[in-house]
């Protein structure tokens, strides 16, 4: 069974978010989810996707599950942009795709650039007052807290400017007793002429990521966050980790688009 090693939101290797992709063969069921869970922990990387094709007929063209090295996850950005990066690089499927997820059907559709547009829900935003201890697991005080909601499960902190984003150095331990998933923590971006509308970066520890490289997910709440801000519906935010990119969000209603591109860096056979 050929696994790919493919980095995501980035136009180059070695940067962007890197996410393990299978195609499994055939129609039936996924394996046992201590086998998924297993390789998952064996490729160690923020996510793997796990996708097999679906009969003609069916509500989507194919299965799609997602697992980081400790949890399953209900849903993730840059794992389906790599998915659907592999699909059509290998000419498996052309065209849009539809996933059938955890999130429901989320529908993926390149372009002739290479990039690839996914459709999926946008998260619902409720403010929230900062909880008792945020602040110093944080390492900064919050402007403003807000709950993302079930799909994406993390606590939404504004911050006061992009250097103390960059800045930040959590106390994961801590951090993690304030969401179900983690902390995504945002600022304006200082200068727009740099490409970007605003700046994150993202803390998981409740799933066995630290620091998230790039997080299609959060940026179905840094959309709707921003473009009330801001005032357009189209928007691209930088995550600010280490490896870094770029995602390209537009809102609309409770959808949010997302586009990216993808490079393949690794591929190779699964032995067992």
């Amino acid at each position: 069974m050929r696994i790919r090693i493919v980095d995501a939101f980035t136009d180059r290797p070695f940067s962007g978010n890197p996410a393990g992709v299978l195609l499994l063969p055939g129609a039936d069921a996924f394996p046992d989810d201590t086998w998924l869970q297993n390789v998952a922990l064996e490729v160690n990387h923020a996510e793997t996707a796990f996708a097999h094709p679906l009969p003609e007929g069916a509500e989507a063209d194919w299965a799609l599950r997602w697992f980081t090295p400790a949890a399953e996850v209900a849903m993730c950005g840059h794992a389906t942009l790599a998915t659907a990066h592999v699909l059509h690089t290998t000419g498996t499927h052309t065209g849009p795709v539809r996933f059938a997820t955890r999130s429901g059907v989320l529908v993926t559709t390149p372009a002739a650039d290479g990039s690839v547009t996914m459709d999926f829900p946008t998260a619902p935003l409720t403010r929230i007052d900062p909880p008792a201890g945020l602040a110093e697991a944080l390492g900064t005080q919050p402007l403003t807290v807000l709950d993302t909601g079930p799909n994406v499960g993390d606590l939404l902190v504004e911050v006061a400017d992009e250097k103390t984003v960059h800045g930040l150095a959590p106390d994961l331990k801590a951090l993690a007793a304030h969401s179900e998933r983690g902390v995504i923590a945002t600022a304006r971006a200082e200068d727009p002429a740099r490409g970007y509308d605003f700046v994150s970066r993202c803390f998981f520890p409740n799933v066995g990521i630290d620091e998230d490289p790039v997080t299609g997910s959060a940026h179905t709440a840094l959309a709707p966050f921003w473009s009330e801000r801001l005032g357009r519906p189209g928007l691209t935010g930088l995550q600010a980790s280490r490896r870094s990119g770029r995602v390209r969000t537009e809102l609309r209603g409770d959808r949010t688009l997302l586009t990216g591109t993808a490079v393949t860096v690794i591929e190779g056979d699964l032995l067992t």
